[in-house]
């Protein structure tokens, strides 16, 4: 698909990925671009450097979304692509309280669930539409240190997946994008981190390779490219796998290190 002309809506753009999402897209040339985010201050910025639309919007209240769709598509006219790249990370395991737990899933995972039960009846309508949801190379792989994030973004890739397989036949295509590490104030601070292994991306170069799968339509946007065979490695041997990743906690999970 290509952007030129279309109407995009972002979700997570007060900063980081987000806001570079919106920043490729209008240099594209799509036709208006609507920023969201619950940072109203950063998404109102992010919208005037582009001449775009900012609304803040919290992706934990399907109120919200659906009302953020609605407005777009009396107003404006039909969404083309929706990004849902809010996202957030929590550090810990079984330990960390539910609602913390609730918080983190219902803003990686749900809110791209309320987003598809709300746009793809209308795109389905109208013989298509695009989403590119942003999960995570954890979500592929797994996140040390971190169950929260990886649990949240395997279901966003299942979900990204299922999607796909799903509606394809009916001009539904999906993008999910799977980085490692990336310059946000998500990864700020812990830039030693595992998931910097192999280096600190800057959010453009990541916008520009979900804009390239974009209008390839290419489902799987994995900007460092290592993700690729740290996957087939763990498909050909998940114990080897799981002994690499034991090997990776050891050195950079704070909860075990030196164990």
């Amino acid at each position: 698909m290509q952007v030129k002309d279309r109407i995009v809506v972002v979700t997570g753009a007060a900063g980081g990925i987000g806001r570079s999402l919106a920043h490729r897209f209008h240099a594209a040339g799509a036709k208006q671009i609507i920023c969201a985010d619950r940072n109203e201050d950063g998404v109102m910025q992010t919208a005037s450097e582009i001449g775009g639309i900012g609304r803040r919007v919290d992706v934990t209240a399907e109120d919200e979304i659906k009302a953020l769709i609605e407005e777009v598509e009396t107003g404006l006219g039909p969404i083309d692509l929706f990004c849902c790249n809010a996202g957030i990370s929590i550090r810990g395991g079984p330990e960390v309280p539910d609602e913390q737990w609730q918080d983190i899933w219902e803003i990686n995972v749900m809110s791209h669930i309320w987003t598809a039960r709300h746009m793809v009846p209308r795109m389905i309508e109208r013989g298509g539409g695009y989403f590119l949801n942003t999960a995570s190379a954890a979500g592929l792989l797994s996140q040390v240190g971190s169950a929260p994030y990886a649990v949240t973004k395997h279901a966003a890739v299942a979900f990204s997946e299922w999607l796909a397989l799903t509606y394809g036949d009916q001009g539904i295509k999906v993008s999910v994008l799977c980085p490692q590490a990336v310059n946000t104030d998500m990864i700020r601070g812990k830039e030693g981190g595992v998931a910097s292994v192999n280096g600190l991306l800057e959010p453009d170069v990541v916008a520009g390779e979900c804009l390239a799968a974009i209008e390839s339509e290419t489902f799987l946007v994995l900007p460092h490219k290592e993700v690729l065979e740290y996957m087939r490695r763990k498909t050909d041997d998940y114990d080897r796998w799981i002994g690499g990743m034991q090997r990776l906690n050891r050195k950079y999970n704070p909860m075990t290190k030196g164990a």
